[in-house]
């Protein structure tokens, strides 16, 4: 029986052979590429058990796998893939009095800290891409992160290992030297050994510092005394075992914690000034140079937080984190900070505010990808990125390095781990051309570097596939070949992630290349503007894989990976597939093909990666650019070109708005609607409404300054058109000449090419938009603002009409254009906003629009709301409701329109009181909202028009 149909009949979980999948898995966040075997994603303990046994009996590689986000290569390779990221993510047992934790390998740290948190508890190694680690990838990696300075690195901080083999044999790996003799007292012996022949050795040639995690933790065996076996697993990067559940030691959470940003005049000056800082004895000692800064102002995500802590044009930062349970003495610390650098003439931010230090943390955690959103075909490297020297050495060691990156002609972006001798390093190079060649030649000088001031060449991130040939130079031949006898004790048919550590490839392998000779993007006539990036591929290779996406703590991006937890629905998923196919990697025709259409299909357009991905993959817009070519191809089905066309046929049946809505009661109406075009029979349909709109004004404005137009877009006219009489009366009352605008020349309704764009339909969509732009023109000329209430369609004016070739006119409109609540904080702002609104003494359940939060206006809704008296309010923190535009209509994604408007958003409405005001901008949303609860959401504007001192109704 072949592999896969054996796998198929025997493990319970997903089994993915197909070549779409298998390029998914092929990339991590470094610089490689390899088709990996297959995929299994087990279900349970005992499916990954079966799917390991099976690679046994057929003798194929097998490859454990997390959030696939490292760096160095560990996660792809030509090997059964295992990924456990999707189901092996339990908690199993919280031991509070004891201090420790056991979980399943695909448990997220993000995740485990938050179960934690109400106890008082955390798992210290606090890795910057925490809110994707899996445990099982920290443990393989042997990860560190900030503060290890304080609470050590991974390998401090595992208590035991029960793992299997590569034969399928089960093994616990824990304390050896108790009474208790282990239960694999064989292997343990011939540890032992090895290790005690080569003691001199280890004493001579292996790294001191605190950050050496290369090769395999021999130097913590201690035969004839206590000591962890687990801890030789730790940083073994899957090549001697598979974890299945790993038991954690527990720290405190520190009470408080204050912050002090060091400002410096140069670089090297913060890597002198580190061992000083370091004498205060703080919780962390992190960099930031000046290339970071320059990428994080320029971020919309981050420049915000970044003017609140970095003064003038520093050089380089060090953020001093000092924390524990007595407020008045990290208070005490952070002044003695304050002083001394004062003593050298440097500035110090200090920041005491907790939300304000946990923004700042998330810039600094963000490093890479901030790092990685450099534009064009150089990018950083990591490949010499953790080197560790003693921190005596760290300031020669770094101007060295610098000077050796200059030599050949680039230069590095340097970050993170001040305190303990290791800064994230990247140097810039074009790996599709002589990349390659000055990745060796660094490297080589880097690591006689490392040698020369007894470091360690890996500090941080492992060996994997570009640092595991680096091990030898470091600690010898004989070290080196004793690794390669443990290897072998664990699995002598070397099946466990093989190339890593052991028997390691050439770090420049071109043929290992995620950008490989020969590879370039297929010729492609766009119809969307590209040209910020170069193109649409290289818009595309902007992702790194580091894997933001995968989030869940925060934020909106990815909701539908939020639902599934395939790696196809992810916004790293998509892209990469995308770049498979642009690239020619895939099937003949995959760009246009039915798989690439399934890979896109759970894209919501929710644009949350435009803004919370650093890298700033707009993946709403590819999809709009794919949707293009595909029905090109393809044609269009009834369900698009119904919903395409949408704002032409309104009119006519808004007229008919009785028996259409009677019809479309009936489960039989439904039901054939359902069958015809794909409209799940379960979702109530929009309500058309004969309600009239208030009189458009046509007299001249008294005040020219206190004119202004509203849109009255396709949903708010022809469905809730009280939403537009709402926020006409609201802007008349506070005293501005608000006109309508419903109608173009011709009597046809004005529409922002909204329906289209989501159908693909782009030449279409500037059609419309064309026509809109045309009839504000003569407001937008004149200075008068633009304002929309539906954020899905103003926003579009500010998005997709950019990149739609529509000329000058088009970024006129776009910088004069506001969602409604965005007006009027800006009036607010500018003191030219005067009306008084009377009290609402509601409590009040805010849900933010999707496209609201990716422009980053829901500050702007949460500062008008608050110009209504005793309105309490309270944001939701959710995601994509689900509905987003036709999505939740469409019968095949019904269930998981459900299951993302679960997550969060139905839960928070169905817990309010009923006398609670839901407030919802959004059309879909708004409907979602009344679907799954029964209750009405409404617009802002009619919130605050029922706050009027004059039309409290």
């Amino acid at each position: 029986m072949p592999l896969v149909a054996k796998l198929r009949a025997h493990v319970e979980g997903e089994v993915l052979f197909d070549r779409f999948s298998r390029g998914r898995y092929a990339t991590d966040a470094s610089i490689y590429q390899l088709d990996p075997i297959g995929i299994v994603v087990p279900r349970n303990e005992e499916a990954a058990h079966t799917a390991i046994q099976i690679a046994a009996e057929y003798g194929v590689p097998v490859l454990p796998r997390g959030a696939g986000t490292s760096q160095c290569g560990q996660t792809v390779g030509v090997a059964l893939v295992i990924d456990c990221s999707k189901y092996l993510d339990k908690i199993i047992d919280v031991d509070i009095e004891g201090g420790t934790v056991t979980v399943q390998p695909g448990v997220v740290l993000d995740r485990l800290n938050t179960v934690l948190r109400p106890n008082v508890r955390w798992f210290p190694v606090d890795v910057s891409t925490s809110a994707q680690a899996t445990i099982g990838g920290m443990a393989g990696n042997n990860s560190c992160g900030a503060r290890s300075i304080r609470y050590g690195n991974m390998v401090h901080n595992v208590e035991a290992i029960d793992a299997w083999l590569a034969d399928g044999s089960e093994a616990h790996f824990g304390p050896v030297g108790s009474s208790d003799a282990p239960a694999n007292d064989g292997l343990v012996r011939q540890i032992e050994a090895i290790v005690e022949r080569e003691s001199g050795e280890i004493a001579q040639r292996w790294p001191k510092v605190l950050r050496r995690v290369q090769g395999y933790n021999i130097d913590m065996v201690h035969p004839g005394a206590p000591y962890n076996l687990a801890h030789l697993l730790v940083g073994s990067e899957g090549t001697l075992a598979f974890s299945r559940r790993l038991t954690l030691r527990l720290a405190r959470l520190p009470a408080h914690k204050v912050l002090g940003v060091v400002h410096f005049p140069s670089f090297y000056r913060a890597m002198e000034c580190t061992q000083q800082i370091v004498s205060l004895d703080p919780d962390a000692v992190e960099l930031v140079d000046r290339t970071m800064i320059d990428l994080a102002r320029a971020n919309p995500a981050f420049d915000a937080t970044v003017r609140q802590f970095v003064r003038g044009e520093p050089e380089a930062i060090l953020l001093v984190e000092f924390a524990g349970e007595d407020e008045q003495r990290q208070r005490r610390r952070l002044a003695s900070l304050v002083q001394m650098m004062g003593d050298s003439g440097l500035d110090v931010v200090q920041i005491t505010d907790t939300a304000l230090q946990k923004a700042v943390w998330e810039v600094r955690k963000a490093g890479l990808n901030i790092m990685m959103s450099m534009k064009g075909d150089g990018k950083p490297v990591s490949f010499v990125e953790d080197c560790a020297v003693p921190l005596e050495h760290l300031a020669e060691y770094t101007h060295r390095l610098t000077e050796v990156f200059e030599k050949h002609g680039t230069r590095g972006t340097w970050y993170a781990h001040a305190s303990v001798g290791t800064l994230h390093v990247r140097p810039i190079l074009d790996m599709r051309r002589d990349g390659a060649e000055k990745m060796r030649a660094i490297a080589e000088e880097a690591c006689a570097m490392v040698r020369e001031y007894k470091g360690a060449f890996s500090g941080e991130h492992g060996d994997g596939l570009v640092r595991s040939e680096w091990i030898e130079p470091i600690v010898g031949s004989r070290l080196t070949a004793a690794l390669g006898e443990i290897k072998r004790l664990f699995d002598p048919r070397g099946l466990m992630n093989p190339g890593k550590i052991v028997d390691p490839v050439r770090m420049d392998d071109r043929s290992l290349f995620r950008y490989k000779p020969g590879y370039q993007i297929q010729p492609l006539k766009t119809v969307l503007d590209w040209s910020e990036w170069g193109g649409l591929g290289p818009a595309v290779e902007m992702c790194n894989n580091n894997g933001h996406c995968r989030k869940f703590d925060a934020g909106t991006m990815c909701p539908s990976y939020r639902a599934t937890r395939d790696e196809q629905h992810l916004t790293r998923g998509r892209a990469n597939t995308l770049r498979l196919a642009l690239s020619g990697q895939l099937d003949r025709d995959a760009f246009t093909s039915r798989q690439l259409h399934d890979t896109m299909a759970l894209c919501v357009g929710c644009k949350a990666c435009k803004r919370e991905c650093p890298t700033g993959i707009d993946m709403a817009r590819m999809k709009t650019e794919f949707l293009h070519h595909y029905v090109q191809r393809h044609g269009l089905t009834l369900r698009q070109r119904l919903l395409a066309w949408l704002p032409r046929y309104a009119p006519v049946l808004s007229r008919l708005a009785g028996p259409v809505n009677a019809l479309g009661d009936l489960p039989g109406a439904r039901l054939v609607l359902e069958k015809l075009a794909g409209i799940s029979r379960h979702r109530s349909l929009p309500r058309w409404s004969r309600r009239t709109l208030a009189t458009a004004k046509e007299a001249q404005a008294k005040d020219p300054s206190r004119e202004v137009v509203v849109l009255a877009d396709t949903f708010n006219r022809w469905f809730e058109p009280e939403n537009l009489n709402a926020a006409l009366a609201v802007l008349e009352a506070a005293g501005y000449t608000a006109r309508l605008l419903t109608h173009r020349e011709g009597n046809r309704s004005l529409c922002c090419g909204r329906t289209f764009l989501a159908a693909g339909l782009v030449e279409r969509a500037r059609e419309e938009a064309s026509a809109m732009i045309a009839a504000l023109k003569p407001y937008v000329d004149r200075g008068c603002p633009v304002i929309g209430l539906e954020p899905s369609c103003l926003l579009t004016l500010r998005d997709e009409n950019l990149v739609m070739n529509l000329g000058e006119d088009a970024d006129k409109l776009a910088a004069n254009s506001y969602l409604f609540e965005e007006f009027i904080a800006k009036e607010v702002a500018a003191n030219r906003f005067g009306l008084k609104f009377s009290a609402l003494p509601h409590r009040a359940l805010l849900h933010g629009h999707c496209h609201q939060k990716a422009f980053d206006l829901m500050g702007a809704t949460r500062t008008v709301l608050s110009l209504v008296p005793e309105l309490e309010v309270e944001t939701i923190q959710s995601g994509c409701c689900g509905m987003a535009g036709s999505f939740g209509y469409e019968k095949e994604h019904y269930e998981l329109s459900q299951a993302m408007a679960e997550a969060a958003l139905l839960p928070a409405v169905r817990g309010t009181p009923d006398d609670a005001l839901v407030i919802a901008d959004g059309t879909s949303c708004r409907h979602q909202i009344a679907d799954g609860t029964g209750r009405r959401a409404l617009h802002v504007a009619r919130v605050l028009r029922r706050a009027l001192k004059t039309d409290p109704a």
